[in-house]
């Protein structure tokens, strides 16, 4: 096939020997399965802002790192620069995550180079040798829904342990390869402890397996993971092997309302003296001048 525009750089640098066929074009990138030094492997193409229907949402993006406060100013204020910025650090963001998951055991592709905008990485396949269908396009025996469900909840409590949510995990973006599920597409996933949403994405997340594996085995219908896995990892108690119930109930612990709200008079007062203090030895102003 003719090679896209794009991969002819990483084929000058000797990083891609040749180009099979496209496998896939979704919203934000194209993949193409390509060969490299006698293996085969998956090239996916980000694509440009412009032309991505999916937003960078602030939510994904909150408080993630920049190399420098230049690009970060820069990025606040939208220049043209600032959204060069902002979408490099969108698309290192999938790099940086597959490298910590792998690293974490996690069933990911692995990834090998990322240049000019360009993601080398895995092929993920089934047992015959061809690329690994989306959990979305097979139909699963009760057994099998039932196997996959685990698999993955126990991939999103690996994911949580390396403090990583997906952020947007669904039937549409797990391979089923030939040793099970494996999770993809990964520019949208958050730092668990540095983004405000995280809990509220991986209750999101687990609700998705459960409502899709659930229309094949009914009772997962009724199970309640999401608010149990975030429950242990925010008391600091979860593990990559910790067993799961599903049968999570919230505490209905009174709230020692009083003590909160002098928490908060407290907190007030102090920042009140604070401000009294700099209106004291602002410039100009000597403290005791009148």
């Amino acid at each position: 096939m003719k090679t896209p525009k794009r991969l002819q750089p990483l084929i000058d640098e000797g990083l891609i020997d040749t180009v099979e066929r496209q496998l896939m074009s979704g919203k934000e990138a194209a993949v193409y399965v390509v060969r490299c030094g006698g293996e085969t492997r998956c090239a996916k193409i980000y694509k440009e802002a412009t032309q991505r229907s999916f937003r960078q949402a602030v939510d994904y993006t909150e408080n993630r790192k920049v190399k420098n406060t230049r690009q970060a100013r820069a990025m606040a204020k939208g220049t043209r620069f600032g959204r060069q910025a902002r979408e490099a650090a969108w698309q290192s963001a999938e790099v940086d995550a597959l490298y910590r998951l792998t690293a974490a055991g996690v069933r990911v592709p692995r990834p090998y180079n990322f240049f000019d905008g360009v993601l080398l990485m895995e092929l993920v396949t089934d047992e015959d040798g061809n690329a690994a269908a989306r959990l979305n396009d097979v139909v699963l025996t009760p057994e099998l829904a039932r196997a996959h469900h685990q698999t993955l909840l126990s991939e999103v409590v690996r994911m949580l342990c390396a403090g990583i949510v997906h952020g947007d995990l669904s039937k549409f973006n797990i391979l089923l390869g030939e040793g099970g599920p494996v999770i993809i597409d990964l520019p949208q996933a958050v730092d668990a402890a540095g983004n405000n949403h995280a809990c509220r994405m991986l209750l999101r997340d687990v609700a998705n397996l459960r409502d899709y594996f659930g229309d094949f085995v009914p009772e997962l219908s009724n199970t309640n993971f999401g608010p149990e896995i975030w429950d242990l990892y925010h008391r600091g108690l979860l593990q990559p092997e910790v067993v799961l119930t599903g049968l999570f109930e919230p505490s209905l612990e009174t709230v020692d309302l009083v003590g909160v709200m002098r928490e908060i008079d407290d907190a007030r007062t102090e920042e009140a003296a604070r401000k009294a203090r700099l209106q004291l030895v602002r410039p100009g102003r000597l403290p005791g001048s009148s």
